[in-house]
């Protein structure tokens, strides 16, 4: 922009305040947080609109078509069908792209009723929670594709709360599995185990292939349906290991030196150590490790070198984040809500 467009744009802009300031209620003006609120909601009923349609025919070159009427994140806008056309909108939608990826982020998040609130005070725009609703039923949510090839799978599986059919009886929980391919691309399948595995094997699976899981048995029982036995390398979630470790009691000099021979993938020396330990922790752990003896690593060398990570963290975030979601104080869902 010109300095000569600077101040014209200056200029113009004072004289737009000055006719906002006398057209503003003396009662909208009376606390620093009171204007903000008034100034925002001139600017997305006057203001912005205004800007926006005298954008968006200058952009396409169109001027022609029936009315449409778009819910922006600039104010509510006049545009025609053919420069929605132009511009790609969907056909009968009542938001712009802008609009609509805040609606589906801040749903993601939270309840229908809650987002509706926190839209309104976030933009200023209020949207009804039915809307919300109905717009986040009409996505198709498409699975992503890894395009350099899967060398590290993470699996884990969360729980969400179900309304029963029948009235009166209580709720109940249901499984789903969430997978992470090398800590970018993520699913969460409800119920549907097959669904995971043949969306996994159709990403491109690099030889070797690191799986990292905690020590479900559904977890390596799915890992065995991904690639192929040549290719995949299967590595127990360290931290798990070490959360299980510490279960067993002692003393703490045993149990440290217990976890500096696992980080270095020895169990027979830790089986060794514990040899005098009778207790039904510890025989409780020592099956946990002969159960999982093929998928305990050196994991101070897997660090050191880089080769993989050596715990499921990533998904287990993005187990978290459903749950953000899903474990809603109070909220019960229905399985076709979920399915």
């Amino acid at each position: 922009m010109t300095p000569s467009d600077q101040q014209q744009l200056k200029a113009h802009l004072k004289a737009v305040a000055k006719i906002l300031y006398r057209n503003t209620e003396s009662t909208e003006l009376k606390s620093f947080e009171s204007i903000e609120k008034s100034v925002r909601q001139k600017m997305l009923s006057e203001v912005g609109p205004e800007i926006g349609n005298f954008f968006f025919p200058a952009v396409s070159g169109i001027k022609t078509g029936k009315p449409r009427k778009i819910k922006s994140i600039i104010g509510s806008l006049d545009i025609t069908d053919n420069q929605a056309k132009y511009f790609g909108l969907k056909a009968y939608s009542q938001f712009s792209p802008m609009m609509e990826n805040c609606c589906l982020l801040i749903t993601a998040n939270e309840s229908y009723q809650m987002a509706e609130k926190d839209l309104e005070k976030f933009t200023g725009i209020k949207i009804f929670h039915s809307r919300l609703q109905r717009l986040v039923n009409r996505q198709e949510f498409e699975l992503p594709t890894s395009q350099q090839g899967v060398k590290e799978i993470t699996l884990d599986g969360g729980k969400v709360r179900l309304r029963n059919e029948t009235k009166g009886e209580s709720c109940y929980w249901k499984d789903y599995k969430a997978v992470c391919l090398d800590n970018v691309y993520s699913g969460a399948f409800f119920q549907n185990n097959q669904d995971l595995i043949d969306w996994t094997n159709s990403q491109k699976l690099l030889h070797p292939m690191y799986c990292i899981g905690d020590g479900h048995a559904g977890i390596w029982n799915i890992f065995k349906e991904i690639g192929d036995n040549e290719q995949r390398q299967e590595i127990l979630d360290w931290y798990h290991i070490k959360e299980n470790l510490y279960k067993v009691g002692g003393s703490i000099k045993r149990l440290k030196s217990a976890e500096n021979m696992l980080w270095k993938g020895k169990l027979d020396e830790v089986i060794d150590l514990f040899k005098d330990f009778k207790g039904k922790a510890f025989k409780t752990f020592c099956n946990y490790l002969e159960t999982h003896r093929c998928r305990i690593v050196n994991y101070q060398y897997y660090q050191e070198e880089s080769i993989s990570s050596i715990g499921s963290g990533t998904v287990e975030s993005t187990i978290k984040r459903i749950g953000l979601r899903v474990k809603i104080s109070g909220a019960q869902w229905n399985i076709e809500n979920v399915s």
